[in-house]
Order: C-alpha cells, then structure tokens, then sequence
C-alpha cells in the first residue's frame, strides 16, 4: 500500500510566509510526481526555517518514495520531535515502517497517531492490515469492524472489510457477506473502481457471472481506456474472447500486485507452481552443476529463481512488468532482467538458452502456437522447456477464456502446438497449482525437448 498523502497543514506558531509559499509549491510539485522539483523546495525551505517540521515530514515521505526510507524515518522523526501530536506523521512514518517490514514498528506508529486523533481513519485501517498480515486475525476483524462503525458512509471502510472476509474464506457466506461490502463501497463513492474490481472477481469466484459482467460494464463506463475491466469483461462472457490477454492488461494487473504479489499468492493462495515446475524440471536435468543458459520467462517476483540458480550458469529474466521485475531484482539471483513482451523478446533471441521455464504465465496466452514456436527458436538444440498451464478436461482444440480472467488448455491441444513447434518427449502432468475460493486449481506440468542433439 503507498504511502498515504499527507495533510498539506502548516502550524500557526512562527509563521515565515515566504517558507509556506515555498510549502505550498513543492507540495504542488510533490502530488504531481515532479519529485526532483519538489526535494529542491523542501530543502531550500529547511535552509530558510531550520527544523520546520511539516517540511521535514513531507520530504521523509518523498524520501521514502525515492527508495532512501531511512533518511525518510529520520526526518519524519526529527518532525514529530517539534510537534508529537502530529496523527498524520504518525500514520505516514507507519507506512514505512510498513512498507519495510518493519511490522511491530508499523504497528506502535498508528496506534500513536489514534491516540493523537482518535478518529484518524488512514490509521485505523493500516492498522486493521498491518495486524492481518501479522497473522493476528481476530485483532485484525475487531479493527475493520471499528472503522466501519465510525465511518459508516466511508467507500474505503466497507472496500477493507470485503477484501478480509474474501481473503479469509470460511463458507460461501463469506463471499455473499464481501459482496455486500463492495457494493456498499460503490453506494458510498461510484468512482471506487476498485471496489468495482473485488465485486467482478467476487461474483465470478461465487459463479455469478451474468452479475460480474454488469460490474466490469460499470467499470468500463468510468475508465472507457482501462484494460483490466475490458479482459474481464471478455472473461465472464460480455464480448468476445482475445486470442491472449492484452499487454495492456498484464502489465496493469502485476504492476498493481506487485507489493503483495508473494504475501497474496504465497500464503491466500498455497501457490506452489514454482516448486511444482522446477522439481519436474530437475527431475530429467539431473544433478545440478551450474552449466546452463536459463530464461525465467515470466518470472514476476522472481520465485523461481533460488530454485532452479544450482542449474544455472546464467540466469536471465523477462517479464512485461517493470513493477514485478523491481522485486525480482531485489531477491536478486539473476544476471539479467527485461521489461519485455515474452513472444518478441524470445524471438529476438535465437538459440540463446538451454533451458526456458515459465511459471502462471503462459496461462495468459489462449493460442499457444506463436510464443511456443518462439520458445523452440530460442532453444539450442536439445535444449528444455518447462511450463504450467490451467487444465481443461476433454479434447478440445481451442482454449479457453476462463471467468478468472485466465486461459485454460485442454492436454490434446498442448500436445498438438508442441508438436508443430519441434518439441519430442513431451511430458503433461495434472497438478494443483494454487487455491480459488479454498479449492484446488487444476493445471498442467508440461515439459518437453527441443528435437536435436544437445545438453540433454
């Protein structure tokens, strides 16, 4: 979650009225992204008014923002030294501490900002989340509760708590209860296409799709440009179904989950592709003696990585989001990492890998032909492909677009593409690959080999 924005508020003790006009414009220049403008007028502030603390606090927030959190703590600290009643400071040195992991600190931050303002809204739901993702639930839910009886018309209130009880599924009560919740939320504020969002998926998740068509309709209604309601929308049978998801959409949607891309799949979900595909992997590479050239297409987070690293000679990585790729980056374990389309980038590589692995990725693809045919030109001979898909049972010779906004794939079809790609010894195991709504989702292992002599 960002850093909330802060009250743009000065205090009346002292006033230099050159400091506020300087305020006012870097705070301008901050809420518009112009990040660099803005550090300059903060600071120059500070040069004029030593120690003026709402431009100490909001140059920590934009520290933070430009990745130096510490320096960000630091100065918020030094703020909140001259005014220790300052609730929004609280809340946003919360955030960080947040934002870093930095989970019981996060936590001492907004419960001091409620004690300060006993009705801060901002604090009690990041507290709400910081104590579920602590794993303290019960705490958790008597915090979502609060905030919605204190702030009953408030759109984020029933937002928050729809989003808890779908993240905590116990009986499909739970799932009617979230969607009142979000609809709720709309009858507060029609423009929170996010709660818009957690309807659609909800309702589909409950088989209502007739219903989550007219909630990503409304969405599209509000942001005509927007990818993500269009694909879903096409998903739950409202239009015509893609031949594959939109760049667009991808890149949205992971770009947007990328914070809390592990913490949601990881433990929501019991995702578990990653450890799936690469143990079936390992199993025909052998011993691991670090002589391959891998691709990790699709990587996102980078989960992958650490396993299949005792392989790898060189490990590189592609995704279309640069949001998933900054938290790969920080796992680290890769020597190179792109911001690509996967079918071009692969096709811009001929017989660069010995190996290309793809975790939940090509479940966004409906035809499978291009970017398999793509993968074969970017193997060397003999060389590996491993991948996990949706399942479909029967035969059928087309995918399809699934209400979960992914694809499924039937096993005489897989076999099929590989086939016509130049793929032998092919391999389609079933597995469960994550959880939906608390039960397993079926998929495919797939793995096979590009025909010629090679490694293996």
């Amino acid at each position: 979650m960002p850093v909330s924005r802060a009250r743009h508020k000065r205090h009346a003790a002292g006033v230099d009225h050159g400091v506020v006009a300087m305020l006012r414009q870097a705070v301008e220049l901050h809420r518009t992204g112009q990040l660099d403008a803005a550090e300059a007028f903060y600071r120059r502030a500070l040069q004029t008014q030593a120690g003026q603390p709402d431009a100490l606090h909001f140059l920590g927030v934009l520290c933070h923002q430009r990745g130096r959190s510490d320096e960000g703590i630091r100065l918020i600290r030094m703020a909140l030294r001259a005014t220790p009643l300052h609730a929004d400071a609280h809340n946003n040195l919360g955030n960080i501490h947040k934002e870093t992991g930095e989970l019981a600190e996060a936590e001492a931050c907004y419960r001091q900002a409620l004690a300060c303002h006993g009705q801060h809204h901002d604090a009690l739901s990041n507290l709400a989340l910081v104590l579920e993702t602590q794993e303290r639930f019960e705490e958790a839910l008597q915090a979502y509760v609060k905030l919605l009886e204190e702030a009953p018309q408030l759109s984020l209130a029933h937002y928050l708590m729809g989003m808890y009880l779908r993240r905590h599924v116990n009986e499909i009560g739970d799932l009617e209860q979230a969607v009142a919740c979000f609809r709720d939320a709309i009858r507060c504020d029609a423009s929170n296409v996010r709660a818009l969002d957690a309807l659609g998926v909800t309702l589909y998740m409950l088989g209502r799709q007739d219903e989550a068509v007219g909630a990503y309709r409304d969405w599209l209604v509000r942001e005509p440009e927007n990818p993500v309601p269009r694909h879903m929308l096409a998903a739950c049978g409202g239009e015509v179904a893609p031949p594959r998801a939109d760049d667009a959409y991808v890149r949205e949607v992971f770009d947007r989950f990328a914070e809390s891309f592990d913490e949601q799949l990881l433990k929501n979900l019991d995702y578990r592709a990653p450890q799936v595909l690469v143990g079936a992997l390992i199993g025909v590479l052998g011993v691991a003696e670090g002589a391959l050239d891998v691709l990790d297409a699709g990587c996102g987070t980078g989960l992958c990585g650490p396993l299949i690293r005792p392989h790898a000679r060189r490990l590189d990585g592609v995704d279309l989001s640069g949001g998933m790729l900054d938290k790969a980056r920080l796992r680290g374990g890769y020597d190179e990492l792109a911001v690509a389309e996967l079918t071009a980038y692969l096709q811009d590589h001929p017989e660069a890998w010995d190996v290309v692995l793809s975790a939940d990725t090509l479940v966004y693809f409906g035809d499978l032909a291009e970017v398999l045919a793509a993968t074969s030109a970017a193997l060397r001979a003999g060389g590996r492909v491993a991948f996990t898909l949706e399942a479909m049972e029967g035969d059928q010779d087309r995918p399809v677009l699934a209400s979960s906004g992914r694809y499924r794939h039937a096993r005489g079809y897989v076999e099929r593409v590989l086939d016509a790609a130049g793929f032998v010894e092919v391999s389609i195991a079933p597995s469960a690959l994550r959880k939906e709504v608390g039960q397993p989702v079926n998929g495919w292992v797939v793995l096979a080999r590009k025909r010629g002599h090679g490694f293996g």
